[in-house]
């Protein structure tokens, strides 16, 4: 490898001096360049001694061509030839390859950057120091420390309730509840079978009337509703008691439901001629020899005579909104109808729960109909939302509630925390139907 480089080698001259890394470079020089820059006197990396010592030229056959042969660069060949003289310019010039202090500049330079970490405010220290419990907003939680997977199990765990030792709260009386709303796809089915598998699984009798001749809450829960199978419809035109239609949900311990057939169909034409048309299903469920904390009752998109024996029948009424326009714009005629039934039919009927269902985050339009409906009943909201999620929709088509479905999802998730709030609830302001 040929070197051009003007500076004295310890390897090659055996020379003492200070010794020089081929790495270091100086500003404005290249190695072999003839009238390199002389560095100034004040230069710091300079001494005196040395900035007064003339810089030695090369040789002055050096680059020129002579008469024995084309020129070629001085090398370390040629510095050979004089090992008294030492190349006192790469000396100068190679000076600053000596360790010296950094400067501020190269320690600021290298100093490691650190993230920002959180400092624990005066008021968090203060807090610490009167309550050795408090936990700051910036701990994090054990959820957020947890796997997501984790999570989905405690999740599923808390709402299957293997052991059965996690109750909800009982009411003192048996409380029924109308889940109505006369616009279609709203969740009202859903919301029953859903909410009543919630309360089962912790502790509490339950029963679902299926009102609505499509039969998707007998669907929902697995409970035979086929022609030929004793339903609803014969307890409102032929007076069956209520006890033999009902069947026990499998796998669902205290849930029962009353199946609903093709036959409901015709029933709003048969109750017209029927004595006390609008009180037959409320004479039914209080002949029932057994003892209920819920009554569920999915009712029909309609306001038709099933659905006004569903609001004569119960002494609550849960109206589901989407969370859509006109989910809003039907809402004034059914709280009309309500207050009808109210005035004529059941004074003690009053709309205890207003739950919000198909809740799109993504969308303002959903921000706005919560907060227009939150305005306008305030207290009667839940909490709870209900977003919109894929597993929710899936679980009927295999005969289950998201619950038994997928328990750790988020839609089963949301259904549990609205039981939990409707059965607090209950016991806060106890309904029944001898209140």
């Amino acid at each position: 490898m040929h070197d051009d480089g003007r500076y004295d080698d310890p390897r090659v001259t055996g020379s003492t001096g200070d010794p020089v890394s081929r790495e270091t470079d100086y500003p404005n020089w290249s190695p072999g360049a003839a009238g390199a820059p002389v560095p100034a006197a004040d230069d710091p990396l300079v001494s005196r001694d040395e900035a007064a010592v003339p810089i030695a030229g090369p040789e002055p056959t050096a680059g020129r061509r002579s008469a024995d042969g084309p020129s070629r660069p001085v090398n370390a060949a040629d510095v050979r030839q004089t090992p008294g003289r030492r190349n006192t310019a790469a000396a100068v010039r190679f000076e600053s390859a000596v360790p010296h202090q950094p400067t501020a500049a190269a320690t600021r330079d290298a100093t490691p950057v650190v993230p920002d970490v959180p400092v624990a405010s005066a008021e968090s220290l203060a807090a610490v120091a009167a309550d050795p419990t408090y936990v700051s907003r910036e701990t994090p939680t054990r959820e957020e420390d947890d796997p997501p997977l984790a999570m989905e199990a405690m999740r599923a765990v808390q709402i299957l309730n293997p052991s059965g030792e996690v109750t909800m709260p009982r009411p003192d009386r048996t409380r029924v509840m109308c889940v109505a709303n006369q616009k279609g796809g709203v969740g009202k089915t859903t919301t029953t079978v859903n909410l009543a598998v919630a309360l089962a699984l912790h502790g509490n009798r339950v029963l679902v009337v299926d009102l609505d001749p499509q039969g998707n809450a007998s669907t929902g829960l697995n409970v035979p509703h086929h022609t030929g199978i004793p339903d609803v419809y014969d307890c409102l035109i032929n007076s069956v008691p209520l006890s033999e239609v009902a069947q026990a949900v499998e796998g669902i311990p205290n849930l029962w439901c009353v199946p609903a057939t093709i036959d409901l169909a015709g029933a709003e034409i048969e109750l017209v001629s029927v004595v006390a048309r609008e009180s037959r299903l409320d004479r039914a469920i209080a002949a029932y020899p057994g003892q209920f904390d819920y009554v569920f009752i999915d009712c029909p998109p309609s306001l038709g005579l099933l659905t006004v024996n569903a609001l004569v029948a119960a002494q609550e009424v849960l109206i589901p909104i989407q969370c859509e326009y006109y989910a809003l714009e039907g809402l004034n005629q059914l709280i009309n109808n309500i207050n009808l039934v109210r005035q004529h039919l059941n004074p003690k009927l009053d709309v205890s729960t207003i739950l919000l269902t198909m809740y799109d985050r993504r969308t303002r339009l959903a921000d706005a109909v919560e907060q227009d409906v939150r305005n306008h009943f305030g207290d009667k909201v839940l909490q709870a939302v209900i977003p919109r999620n894929v597993r929710v929709s899936e679980a009927p088509s295999y005969g289950q509630s998201v619950m038994t479905y997928d328990p750790g999802s988020r839609g089963a998730t949301s259904y549990f925390e609205a039981a939990q709030e409707i059965a607090e609830r209950g016991v806060k302001e106890p309904v029944g139907r001898n209140a």
